[in-house]
């Protein structure tokens, strides 16, 4: 995999999370949540995987908890980004 595909997944995937906003606080608010889960989207292969992983980097930032069936949501989008990416090689 190139490192522009890398580059271009990685802004697919902030635009994703950045437009999930699960607390409703604005698409700026979640720098440091969006760098885990997309560390966290390299590492994991599977959505119920990924989706716990999320919930928990949310969870820790925002004390608020969110959902499972909402992050597996956001985990599918995420993943279908990875595999458009990794099958293109």
């Amino acid at each position: 995999m190139g490192q522009m595909d890398i580059n271009e997944m990685n802004l697919k995937l902030v635009l994703i999370l950045q437009e999930w906003d699960p607390f409703k606080i604005g698409e700026e608010g979640y720098d440091s949540e969006i760098a885990d889960v997309i560390k966290a989207v390299n590492e994991f292969h599977h959505p119920t995987d990924l989706a716990k992983k999320i919930q928990a980097i949310y969870e820790a930032s925002f004390k608020e908890w969110i959902p499972l069936q909402a992050c597996t949501k956001v985990s599918y989008k995420l993943l279908a980004v990875k595999m458009e990416v990794t099958c293109q090689i």
